[in-house]
């Protein structure tokens, strides 16, 4: 495979020690100023999100994104408030000090700049930005890549410890735009703009990628591959045996819904599943 940007530290051996890694998801409750939100105080949001860590970590996973996913509808990147980026660092800073485990920080829609913000004030360790390079129609409209000012950004802050993991073929939405580009070029695109590490999806949240899709994927880039939605206990030996990683939430919350609290036992589960895997490294 030819390379398509410079030689980078891999990703997931740096920020894990190890080399695949099982992600647990934060879905923040809703925030002040969001629709949603319903007058919950902010020592309450706090201590759910880090019931909900507790219960990833004492299951067995290796680390943990923190996301704002209780603010639906998602707004674009420069119509969200700073109080966003400022309750997820707090909540991020109180899950670092309790667990010590590797975290990342997604901040929806698309918002990379808040992100970096987050993590660099709270610890993290990378930020997740599904629309890194190109363009695409979201259900929140028209979403630009963010890389260009993302990184300049980075740089500003002297904050290049804080790696990006950036999605190909992004899930709930429409690529008419570059749809006369397949796959393998779109997550070229990705790794040109200098991600450290590659998401593959599904259509939306709860759909795994396909394995074809992963696949071409994997053929594009050497960067660190993860899948990052519709990972389960019965998929997830097939789908770590091709990648570096998975991220998963709603497989491990009651019922198998996402907005539910984690459910200890789901993640014990899976972390079982995985297992076999995972001590093949």
């Amino acid at each position: 495979m030819v390379s398509i940007s410079a030689e980078k530290i891999n990703a997931i051996q740096a920020i894990f020690s190890r080399k695949k890694a099982v992600i647990g998801v934060i879905h923040c409750d809703p925030f002040p100023g969001t629709p949603k939100y319903n007058g919950k105080s902010i020592n309450d949001i706090i201590e759910r999100a880090l019931r909900d860590a507790d219960n990833y970590i004492s299951g067995g996973v290796h680390g943990l994104i923190i996301e704002n996913h209780g603010d639906i509808p998602f707004s674009k990147p420069e119509d969200i408030g700073p109080e966003t980026s400022a309750l997820m660092a707090v909540i991020t800073d109180r899950i670092r000090t309790r667990f010590d485990v590797p975290l990342g920080i997604n901040v929806l829609a698309n918002a990379a700049i808040p992100a970096l913000a987050t993590a660099l004030s709270g610890g993290a360790d990378f930020v997740r930005v599904n629309q890194w390079a190109n363009a695409y129609i979201a259900n929140e409209g028209f979403i630009e890549g963010a890389a260009a000012k993302a990184l300049r950004y980075r740089s500003l802050l002297r904050a290049e410890h804080i790696r990006v993991f950036a999605d190909s073929h992004v899930k709930h939405g429409s690529h008419a735009i570059v749809a006369d580009r397949s796959i393998k070029e779109l997550t070229r695109d990705v790794d040109f703009f200098e991600a450290d590490a590659v998401i593959a999806t599904g259509q939306r949240t709860g759909d795994s990628a396909t394995l074809s899709e992963i696949d071409e994927i994997r053929s594009a880039t050497e960067l660190p591959l993860l899948v990052g939605s519709g990972v389960t206990p019965e998929n997830v030996g097939e789908i770590l045996s091709r990648t570096q990683g998975v991220i998963v939430a709603s497989a491990l919350k009651v019922n198998g819904v996402w907005w539910n609290d984690v459910e200890l036992a789901r993640v014990k589960h899976f972390m079982e599943a995985a297992r076999t895997v995972l001590e093949a490294e």
